[in-house]
């Protein structure tokens, strides 16, 4: 009987053990819970809690503050793949699946009209073969002078600076020459001697013919007369040499220019003493100038003298300078296997610089077939050339590989197929409504 009642007495205590253990851990949970809804609104968690008790942690908390449970991990991620597949490759946002379009112009045809857009299928081109070569332009050294005193003189005053426009016979500076002075001293004196020489000649004359004097009397005042005349066209002829006409009196004389042109070089300085073979200035006629270029052997069958060419320069990056090939070396370098061409262009306005580098294009007797737009077509966007192709009433720019440029068109190596509609006039118009409806999204 008393080991039946110590039996149940265990098995008593045991069972209310268990009931307090799973008490024990129902306090714990809901404890759990409770801390969780306080910390969570700060921000703060909960260290040593498995995933699952976070997770159930923080729905409490966030039914408290009205907030939906944030997304752990696996969410968080898929999340980011799928805000990371919205942009393209190019970092540009989609809008439902498609690229944005700022990087075209869309016009209706009333605006193509106003603008004067007009557009043309690429097709091949029949053009004339071409040679590019690169040169510096140069003065022509035919209309070129370098302008130095015939004597040795000090400079008392200069009339003309660099960049002037001159005529011929403008006076340049003015020297004052020793030498000149000597040389109309000499003149003068030879003009005086000649003088009297004159008049003695004519006295005894008029005796000898009324017999009043010997003939060897004439001939002596005869053979003076001829020398003072000798000496005076001496003097006269020196002081020609020296750059000035007989007459005049002192010391001074002027530098003149030889033609008209500009003066692209000074060394003239007031007081300083000129050499005579120094030059104080130097006066070039650019209304044409020349373009020294070398030429390879292999595009020598393709071009001659009279061939057209054309000229670009940097500073004038959309103006084409018309000019012709006048000459051909007949010699080749034996270093560089290149023969010396030189081309002729006409430079009214005087844009074309003597030091300039320019790419030439000379034009052969050859026909080839090339695609090409016209010049009117290239435009320079993001630092690439382009076009603006059109699809229907919409046009994007497509970046193009350039080759040469002949005769007023482009070849195009790549970036556009056959049959392609590109905007061969109205081009700058659209460039510049892309770059403002850029401009107006960045705001």
């Amino acid at each position: 009987m008393m080991k039946t009642l110590s039996a149940k007495s265990q098995n008593g205590t045991n069972q209310m053990n268990r009931i307090k253990g799973i008490s024990m851990r129902r306090y714990l949970i809901v404890g759990t819970a409770i801390l969780a809804t306080v910390l969570a609104p700060a921000g703060l968690g909960l260290s040593g809690c498995t995933k699952s008790s976070e997770n159930k942690a923080a729905a409490p908390a966030a039914q408290a503050t009205g907030q939906r449970a944030p997304i752990r991990s696996d969410n968080n991620k898929s999340t980011a793949i799928k805000a990371s597949s919205e942009l393209d490759k190019s970092g540009e946002k989609k809008v439902d699946g498609k690229e944005s379009e700022e990087t075209a112009v869309t016009l209706t045809p009333d605006e193509v009209r106003t603008a004067g857009i007009q557009v043309t299928a690429l097709t091949l081109q029949k053009l004339s073969g071409q040679v590019r070569v690169t040169a510096m332009i140069e003065a022509n050294q035919d209309a070129l002078a370098h302008i130095a005193p015939r004597v040795a003189g000090r400079i008392v005053r200069v009339q003309a600076n660099l960049g002037d426009v001159v005529k011929a016979g403008q006076a340049l500076a003015v020297l004052d020459s020793i030498d000149l002075g000597d040389a109309r001293s000499a003149y003068r004196t030879a003009q005086t001697e000649l003088s009297l020489a004159r008049a003695n000649f004519n006295r005894l004359d008029g005796l000898y013919r009324e017999q009043v004097i010997a003939q060897k009397d004439w001939l002596a005042a005869h053979a003076d007369y001829e020398k003072a005349k000798s000496v005076s066209r001496a003097a006269a002829d020196k002081l020609r040499l020296l750059g000035v006409a007989p007459g005049g009196d002192g010391s001074t004389f002027p530098v003149t220019a030889p033609f008209a042109g500009m003066v692209i070089e000074k060394n003239a300085v007031l007081g300083e003493l000129a050499p005579a073979d120094q030059s104080l200035f130097t006066v070039a006629n650019l209304s044409t100038v020349w373009i020294e270029s070398d030429l390879y052997e292999k595009d020598l069958g393709g071009i001659q003298v009279g061939a057209p060419a054309q000229v670009r320069v940097a500073a004038y990056s959309n103006t084409v300078f018309e000019g012709k090939l006048t000459y051909i070396s007949s010699t080749v370098d034996p270093h560089t296997h290149t023969i010396k061409g030189r081309i002729e262009v006409h430079n009214p306005r005087l844009a074309l610089k003597p030091g300039m580098f320019a790419n030439v294009t000379l034009v052969s007797g050859n026909q080839v077939e090339e695609w090409a737009v016209p010049e009117t077509a290239i435009i320079l966007f993001k630092g690439e050339p382009s076009v603006f192709r059109a699809v229907g009433n919409r046009f994007e720019p497509q970046a193009v590989q350039t080759g040469a440029y002949v005769n007023g068109y482009v070849v195009i190596r790549s970036g556009l197929k056959t049959g392609d509609r590109v905007v061969t006039a109205g081009a700058y118009q659209l460039k510049a409504r892309l770059m403002k409806s850029s401009i107006g999204d960045s705001d």
